[in-house]
């Protein structure tokens, strides 16, 4: 064995030329790959500057501006789930109708959710366009349909989420059985297991969280979030951290519960409100592109965030 020895001569800072050379080359050959890929998206997220701003329910922010937008967003997101109880917009309607079909009703969420409405004029006309019916066991025909901002759909998967959809379905007998589950289940425990088990694959966590959203506050079925499913790196999870000022999953979601119940919204307000405040552009989710929060909603949520 040779003895350990130690070198006496002075260390450099400097790269030794073979090891920057391969950096170089490793550099090089990343570079065109991430850039021809169409799979990297770098978004920089607009931040207003520290103004003194604090505020115990959202740890992470110094800028008033960045809290007036977190109102703003999670006031608009409560009014959506306001609209959607009391007069649910387009195709929302029909989910919401009592006496039509439950299997079509649940199957036409799944397609809102899945595809998302456009923030446009109309914003269900590509689903129109496209949507079955649960009964004839076919998917809709999805070559060149245009999405909306929460989409789950990826063009490159073809109809294989909506094929794992009715599979899930399928082992249970129906949708209905699906998500209801025990029916000694509390509602919360009905989204949570309900959510756990439509992991399908190309079926995200926003798509999943807004189909059991709507589903619930459409009457469909008796759902309610007891957490907002954090995890991952969607704009809903990255935003929470941000605002909140802490990464651990449950401290995250514990604060989460907090916002919400000092703002006195849903949880489920939050969803959507975190996601339009990361991205910095709202998703309106059936409501048409000129929506807007309750003003008196937004007054209360900016009190609660001392504004």
């Amino acid at each position: 064995m040779r003895p350990i020895v130690s070198s006496s001569a002075p260390r450099t800072g400097q790269p030794r030329p073979a090891t920057a050379g391969r950096q170089r080359t490793r550099s090089a050959a990343a570079g065109p790959r991430a850039a021809g890929s169409g799979r990297v998206t770098v978004r920089r997220v607009a931040r207003g500057s520290d103004d003194g701003y604090r505020n115990s329910l959202v740890l992470g922010l110094r800028s008033s501006e960045d809290a007036a937008r977190l109102a703003e967003e999670i006031a608009f997101a409560a009014h959506r789930l306001r609209v959607l109880e009391e007069a649910p917009p387009g195709l929302y309607r029909e989910v919401a109708e009592p006496t039509g079909d439950i299997e079509e009703r649940a199957w036409l969420a799944f397609l809102i959710a899945y595809l998302c409405p456009l923030d446009e004029d109309d914003p269900f006309a590509e689903i129109v366009r496209v949507r079955t019916s649960w009964a004839s066991g076919e998917s809709p025909e999805l070559d060149g349909v245009r999405c909306g901002p929460r989409t789950a759909h990826d063009p490159g998967r073809g109809a294989r989420t909506l094929e794992a959809y009715r599979t899930w379905a399928s082992r249970s007998g129906t949708q209905t059985a699906a998500y209801t589950g025990d029916a000694a289940w509390t509602p919360e425990r009905r989204f949570a297991r309900a959510f756990e088990r439509l992991a399908l694959p190309g079926l995200h966590r926003d798509a999943r969280f807004d189909l059991l959203t709507t589903l619930g506050r459409l009457g469909v079925y008796d759902l309610q979030a007891g957490s907002l499913a954090l995890g991952g790196a969607n704009d809903v999870t990255v935003g929470a951290k941000r605002a909140l000022g802490i990464g651990d999953p449950l401290l995250l979601e514990r604060r989460a519960a907090d916002l919400a119940q000092a703002c006195a919204v849903r949880l489920e307000a939050l969803d959507l409100g975190l996601h339009n405040w990361q991205r910095a552009e709202r998703a309106t989710l059936g409501l048409g592109p000129n929506a807007e929060p309750d003003p008196e909603e937004l007054e209360r949520v900016e009190a609660a965030l001392g504004l």
